[in-house]
């Protein structure tokens, strides 16, 4: 009797052709089904919610493969784990309905583009985020976002139109701001430990040591033009949507980086919308910022 497995993957698409498999380099999808052989014994063909490119990462891929394997489903996880890069990791795994389909099932999903703009760019971020030379003007990029929202012909941010049987998405939700936990990744310590000298200072005056005010020391130099937010040069934007086409997240993602730069005004999306022409939009953004997030089924799949 064959189960049909739902599989949740988070990866780094630094180091692959994207999820499906490619004639030219190793991908996602052609690790995951080598653990699955060497797991079960048998090859299984593993399908996935959205096929990512080459460098994109996921927080949420979703998969499916069949098998008549008679391993407990919740093991999964930690059976093909064994058999992955650490650059990709199963964060769940579940039996479901014999209907459940990665790919067609989906509903909504839910990408995230982080970009930043910062002076100086943390070396071990090269590769999971969109650099912008230019500090970006936030207030009016979200100006711009309530023209992504609702029903649109979206092929003015479709790359090789057509893709699809149709270029019609819903979009259902979109925001962007600048994430305010960049402190993380500061050359300062998160937590300040306070001395026993510090500590007859501190109760002498009553206050408290400000560790950055104190070293001065952070990614953005202190000469640098501020930010709208100066602790945080990381940018967030997000997207769901009940489908997507062929580099749409990209293609938004250089349209608001137009936007964000002066080179255009808020405006400048809705004529992109309306116009349905690809070379009205801007460029695609770079792949290191995309990530997948999530994907939502129908309730009624995910039961056996």
């Amino acid at each position: 009797m064959y189960r049909n497995i739902m599989l949740t993957i988070a990866y780094e698409g630094t180091n692959y052709r994207g999820w499906q498999i490619q004639p030219n380099g190793l991908t996602v999808q052609e690790c995951v089904e080598r653990a699955t052989e060497k797991l079960t014994g048998t090859r299984c063909n593993v399908l996935c919610a959205g096929r990512t490119d080459s460098g994109v990462h996921a927080l949420g891929q979703v998969a499916s493969f069949r098998t008549d394997s008679t391993i407990p489903a919740t093991q999964f996880r930690r059976g093909l784990q064994r058999f992955l890069p650490n650059d990709i990791a199963i964060v769940q795994t579940r039996s479901v309905s014999d209907e459940f389909h990665a790919t067609y099932s989906a509903v909504r999903k839910r990408y995230r583009y982080l970009i930043f703009d910062g002076a100086v760019l943390p070396p071990f971020l090269r590769n999971l985020v969109h650099r912008s030379r230019r500090m970006l003007n936030v207030a009016a990029m979200q100006k711009a976002l309530p023209n992504l929202l609702g029903t649109h012909d979206f092929r003015c941010f479709e790359t090789n139109y057509p893709n699809k049987a149709t270029s019609v998405r819903t979009v259902m939700e979109t925001t962007l701001q600048r994430v305010p936990h960049w402190s993380l990744w500061t050359p300062v310590s998160v937590q300040h430990t306070t001395s026993i000298e510090e500590d007859t200072d501190l109760k002498s005056e009553g206050g408290s040591v400000d560790q950055n005010a104190a070293t001065g020391h952070c990614w953005q130099p202190t000469d640098a033009r501020p930010h709208e937010d100066p602790t945080s040069p990381v940018i967030c934007f997000e997207i769901m949507a009940d489908g997507f086409l062929y580099n749409m997240v990209r293609a938004i993602v250089g349209t608001l980086l137009r936007i964000g730069t002066g080179a255009e005004t808020p405006e400048y999306m809705a004529d992109v919308v309306a116009s349905m022409d690809r070379g009205r939009a801007g460029c695609t953004a770079t792949p290191e910022g995309l990530y997948l997030v999530h994907v939502d089924y129908p309730d009624e799949l995910l039961v056996i």
